[in-house]
């Protein structure tokens, strides 16, 4: 069962302006989340609704997971020290 990837346009400037080594491993993450969208090491996260986050070194993807559709939503993508607050 694969889901679909869908990404927010703020998430896809947020991982443009990423450095360009970490960029590929994130997008190669995110492509991951394809096929395992609870892959080792996720986490959901408290006080959000439907929520998770998966990290890469310093850097993390929250994304929610809309089970009846199988889509994969992400939501933010950045450092760890961004990535975390409230718009």
């Amino acid at each position: 069962m694969s889901y679909e990837i869908l990404i927010k346009p703020s998430a896809q400037r947020q991982l443009k302006k990423l450095p360009r080594a970490v960029q590929g491993d994130l997008i190669a993450l995110i492509e991951r989340l394809a096929q395992d969208p609870r892959p080792p090491g996720y986490k959901k996260l408290k006080g959000r609704n439907s929520q998770y986050r998966v990290r890469l070194s310093d850097y993390r993807v929250i994304y929610s997971i809309e089970e009846m559709a199988l889509v994969v939503r992400i939501i933010k993508v950045g450092h760890r020290r961004d990535v975390y607050e409230e718009p």
